[in-house]
């Protein structure tokens, strides 16, 4: 016998199969049911449950195993049931209708229902919600819960008026209704609030008016002094360049220092039985219909009661590809499909942001469609934010490039990743110093990302920007150990456009944090501040710059070659030594610490490819330079990367 089917009278229902459909069912049986659940004492709210689902027809073995289910989650039968994937929703809810002999509406047409701020808590919680008719008088639809049905269900009987404009829907129904309702007003507020609240932290000017007075009197007044005193002024730059890289280079000393005499942190967690929180997983998709199957098996694998996990899987309104490659898949009813009104910038902050107003969990993930999260980093991420103090607000999960032995390209991204994710940030949070963070794999606190605003729509990095606005607003950052795997770009067109937005969202995170450096300086303190500025400010320059350290070595030999052996210019010598220790040792730490902080199957997909570091810079270099005229020709246009399902070679 199927969920549904009502038993006859005086029988038992003892299987135990998955419910597909929900027949009507006479009226004898119904009666019996009702009187099953109409109880004359007010049962626990398991009890009760268990009394309504024995009465819509679920056997005693599957209402034994959700109870168990709930118990050991902490949360309730029936949403164990409705997760399990053993019934549908539209069933389940039509069988509820049918029982209190209430209309069940499947589907909600949102020009019925009339917007306002508060209708988002329905996203969170959906419950009811009004339907303005134009013919006839307003209807209430509801979400019964199987707990309280019998309260429902008496009160019904006593004052049948009561039933006279209620209809029975699903929550699924009325989040699709809700989210299209507010679709317009959510994404004015998701495109502008940042900005009207809090514009210090907007990258939508891109330069204030102060800073674009000094950045004009810098360039004239170095435009001025190169044709008064031409020497002076390179000689000058060149000291300048040289110290900062030199700067710079010494903080990723330290990292390769830190990870060669200290041990690799070990896994902080453990797995203990009992209740957790729920956690949201959000993923921003466009045109990503190749790898929706892979993410979605990926994301399946993630160690968390479905009950518990909420994901919400972001498309824009316009990808009808990949929101009919997810519909195809029907993925389970911890999916929520969310999409996006075409308003605002194009880009992943902006789409993140329009859903965090429907973030159920406690915790929130942030992955990319290509992503291959370890099944146990959400459990590592609850169990260091349990044992971590109030202000730990994210942890970043170490990004591991899969394809290294693809191309050369895929190799060198490989170290870079594994310099930064493994050897730089950790050591960053050793020090509590600000980080910035990779663009997946993050994971919040949400009511703290609520409060500082969510992501800036305008931001193309808008990972780095969050990381150093919760350090500002005093909140601090950490690393998880469990990884998550991603592929990087094999084509150098691919990787360059991708490299050119990472770059001019730094140079955009860059330009919002200095808009006031004194009041900068007092919210981070004098360490960070300088740690901020050889991370962002010094990458930045090193990488618009790093082929004039050819020039300036080319020169330097030059001008050794040319003078006496016996008096050699001492200032001379010293710059080129400076610079042969900046391009040597840029290029050494950033071998050592990569290499360093990989396993040896990694270094073996590495294998003779590291000899090309010094060509990666200077496509790093290209990358920087592209940014800079992005910046100011198309500044919140976003590089869409392609994405391609994980080969098995």
């Amino acid at each position: 016998m199927r969920f549904g089917e009502y038993p006859p009278q005086g029988s038992a229902v003892c299987d135990d199969e998955p419910a597909t459909s929900l027949p009507n069912g006479g009226s004898e049986g119904r009666q019996a049911n009702d009187q099953e659940f109409r109880g004359d004492t007010d049962p626990d709210p398991p009890e009760a449950e268990a009394a309504v689902l024995a009465a819509l027809g679920f056997s005693k073995p599957m209402i034994a195993r959700m109870r168990e289910r709930a118990l050991r989650h902490g949360t309730s039968i029936e949403a164990e049931l409705l997760r399990s994937g053993e019934v549908r929703e539209e069933a389940y809810y039509g069988a509820i209708a049918r029982l209190l002999r209430l209309p069940f509406i499947d589907t909600i047409d949102p020009r019925l229902v009339q917007d306002a701020m508060t209708l988002d808590s329905q996203l969170i919680r959906p419950t009811m919600i009004r339907l303005a008719h134009r013919s006839r008088a307003p209807e209430t639809v509801i979400v019964p819960e199987a707990a309280r049905l019998a309260e429902l269900a008496a009160a019904l009987t006593t004052m049948p008026m009561l039933g006279r404009n209620l209809a029975i829907t699903t929550p699924g129904a009325i989040r699709k209704a809700v989210w299209a309702a507010g679709a317009g007003r959510r994404g004015q507020e998701t495109t502008n609030g940042l900005f009207e609240r809090q514009p210090a932290f907007s990258a939508r000017t891109v330069l204030s008016g102060k800073q674009g007075f000094f950045a004009g009197a810098f360039v004239a007044g170095t435009i001025a002094t190169f044709l008064i005193i031409p020497v002076v002024t390179l000689l000058s730059l060149h000291i300048i360049l040289s110290l900062t890289y030199l700067a710079s280079l010494l903080l990723r000393l330290t990292a390769l220092a830190l990870k060669m005499h200290l041990p690799s942190p070990a896994t902080r967690f453990n797995l203990k039985a009992g209740p957790l929180p729920r956690y949201t997983v959000m993923v921003a998709l466009y045109r990503e219909a190749p790898v929706v199957g892979q993410l979605i098996a990926c994301l399946e694998r993630l160690d968390w009661p479905h009950t518990l996990i909420d994901i919400k899987l972001v498309c824009e309104d316009d990808d009808a590809e990949t929101i009919a490659a997810l519909t195809a898949l029907e993925p389970g009813p911890q999916f929520e499909i969310v999409i996006v009104p075409p308003i605002g910038p194009r880009t992943k902050p902006k789409a993140l942001t329009y859903a965090l107003s429907s973030a159920r969990g406690e915790f929130l993930a942030i992955y990319d469609a290509e992503d291959r999260p370890h099944p146990l980093q959400l459990r590592e991420a609850h169990a260091t934010f349990v044992n971590g103090p109030p202000e730990l607000a994210c942890l970043q999960a170490p990004l591991i490039i899969a394809n290294a032995r693809k191309s050369p390209l895929s190799a060198l991204f490989s170290l870079e990743y594994s310099a930064l994710f493994r050897g730089l940030l950790p050591m960053l949070a050793r020090r509590r110093m600000p980080l910035p963070l990779g663009g997946t794999s993050n994971h919040f606190k949400t009511e703290i990302l609520k409060k500082v605003g969510g992501w800036d729509p305008y931001n193309v990095t808008e990972d780095a920007d969050m990381g150093l606005r919760l350090y500002r607003l005093g909140y601090r950052s950490d690393v998880l150990t469990c990884q998550t795997l991603e592929d990087a770009p094999v084509q150098v067109s691919v990787w360059m456009a991708q490299r050119a937005r990472w770059y001019k969202g730094w140079l955009q995170t860059w330009l919002v944090l200095m808009r006031d450096p004194a009041r900068l300086m007092r919210e981070m303190g004098l360490p960070a501040f300088v740690t901020f500025q050889l991370m962002v400010g010094g990458m930045l320059i090193s990488a618009l710059l790093h082929p004039l350290i050819f020039v300036f070595l080319w020169l330097g030999a030059s001008a050794m070659l040319d003078a006496p052996k016996n008096d050699l210019p001492l200032g001379v010598v010293s710059l080129f030594v400076m610079d042969f220790v900046n391009i040597l040792g840029s290029y050494l730490i950033f071998l050592g610490l990569g290499v360093g902080s990989m396993i040896d199957h990694e270094k073996r997909q590495i294998g003779w490819r590291w000899v090309m570091v010094p060509f990666y810079w200077l496509m790093i270099s290209a990358a920087a330079w592209r940014a800079v005229i992005e910046l100011k020709t198309n500044p919140f246009h976003w590089n869409k990367t392609p994405h391609a399902p994980t080969s098995t070679d």
